[in-house]
């Protein structure tokens, strides 16, 4: 049986990652409470109520089980609305708040990696017309310089936006998200927002933190032609170009292409110090003439994937590294802002953690700059337009109750973090199903 340590470099940061409303619980000032508590938008009609009560104080029990489980690093957001509930107003309250939790990060030895936008915004810009209205740009890099200018002090690595490419598809491409639109020429239109007003904040963090690192938590899906023919061909380019690229590109050229929307951006050029990179799986694309809202495809997994057990995630780690691969082409550093995957029964996650975190070794052993890596998620969270009905934490988590349950996985993950490494003794342990794909003769 073959034996081996695959060493990460020194100074690599290993940790999780959380968003402020998937975790805080009661932020009912932002689109998304309202939008969960309209008939017939959440599976099962879920609501996010406590969440994980991290507004309640137990963020600290959470980190807790981070620092014990070998973690030097967390990502995760503030919520916007919290600290500007109305437009002329800003809530010192909410800042305190998340100080105190900057604090405790450092206390812990832990890096902190802040999220200025994760899905949520405020009613009160919602009611403005949201990122419809270019009146967002100016008023999300104001909410940025408030926000850096408190936290400064105790944070360094920022992301302006989490994947804005996901925020368009889902509220304005019928995907589920607030607003509930399905206008292509819309979401375009916000996502060019989004470029700007990532740009404009990326000046404002540098003004008030000059050795800010700031980046965009960009999330890349493969989507493969499922056959030769050059309708398909051509659907999966446009699914490549106006998905993973658009957004991305126009942070370094400076110039937006999202094929039926066109801009120059200058502002845009350059302004990103890191590349933040959200990867879960690939899918095959296939033309379809009658699905015009979905650019005139079907998209689906593989026969013979291995799937997660709702269905939502395929074990891909070979796709994991075709998007490292895509990262590096930024020529900028790298850092896995997000990859996990949903499993209540926590069999196929670890599973998938290990192939991944390997595919992660060769990609830096072939001099790929990428810096660290986080899970999601520390622990089980509420999971969107799906609710409660995916469970992506190391540690499981009863909404209802609030008590958290140790998964193996947790284990696992604090033996990769604690050595440096993936060891034949940890995947002996812990996942000898899959040795032979690890450690293959």
């Amino acid at each position: 049986m073959p034996r081996a340590t695959f060493y990460f470099p020194n100074g690599f940061l290993w940790g999780t990652a959380t968003a402020a409303h998937q975790v805080e619980g009661n932020n009912s000032n932002n689109d998304w409470w309202i939008w969960e508590h309209q008939e017939g938008h959440i599976l099962n009609s879920d609501l996010s109520g406590k969440a994980c009560d991290w507004w309640g104080g137990r963020w600290k029990e959470d980190f807790d089980r981070a620092q014990d489980g070998w973690q030097n690093a967390h990502r995760f957001s503030v919520e916007w609305s919290r600290i500007q509930p109305e437009r002329d107003r800003w809530d010192e309250a909410a800042l305190d708040r998340y100080r105190e939790m900057l604090l405790g990060l450092r206390e812990r030895n832990m890096t902190a990696m802040i999220t200025l936008h994760h899905f949520t915004s405020p009613l009160w810009l919602t009611e403005m017309g949201g990122w419809e209205n270019e009146a967002v740009v100016d008023l999300f890099a104001a909410f940025a310089r408030r926000t850096v200018e408190a936290l400064k002090s105790h944070c360094r690595l920022w992301v302006t936006i989490n994947e804005p490419n996901v925020y368009v598809n889902g509220g304005y491409l019928g995907d589920g998200f607030p607003p509930g639109k399905n206008d292509q020429k819309t979401a375009l239109k916000v996502l060019l927002n989004m470029v700007k007003a990532h740009a404009t904040a990326y000046e404002a963090i540098h003004e008030v933190q000059p050795d800010a690192q700031v980046g965009v938590a960009h999330h890349w899906r493969g989507f493969e032609a499922a056959n030769s023919g050059p309708a398909t061909g051509y659907i999966s380019r446009l699914h490549n170009k106006v998905f993973n690229q658009a957004f991305a590109s126009a942070l370094q050229t400076g110039k937006f292409d999202a094929v039926m929307l066109k801009d120059n951006v200058p502002q845009a050029k350059d302004t990103q110090d890191f590349m933040g990179l959200n990867y879960y799986t690939r899918e095959l694309v296939k033309f379809d003439p009658g699905k015009s809202g979905n650019f005139f495809s079907n998209r689906y997994y593989p026969k013979d994937a291995v799937l997660s057990e709702t269905g939502f995630i395929a074990n891909d780690p070979d796709g994991f590294q075709q998007a490292i691969r895509w990262a590096d082409g930024f020529g900028l550093p790298i850092y896995i802002t997000e990859n996990g995957c949903d499993d209540s029964k926590d069999d196929f996650r670890r599973r998938y953690l290990l192939e991944h975190v390997k595919a992660l070794w060769h990609m830096i052993n072939h001099n790929i700059p990428v810096k660290g890596y986080f899970h999601w998620s520390l622990v089980d969270n509420f999971e969107w337009e799906r609710g409660w009905s995916q469970r992506f934490g190391l540690w499981g988590l009863d909404p209802q109750t609030q008590i958290r349950s140790r998964r193996i996985s947790a284990d696992l993950y604090a033996e990769i973090c604690r050595t440096n490494a993936i060891t034949s003794e940890a995947v002996e342990k812990f996942a000898p199903e899959v040795y032979e794909l690890i450690y293959p003769e």
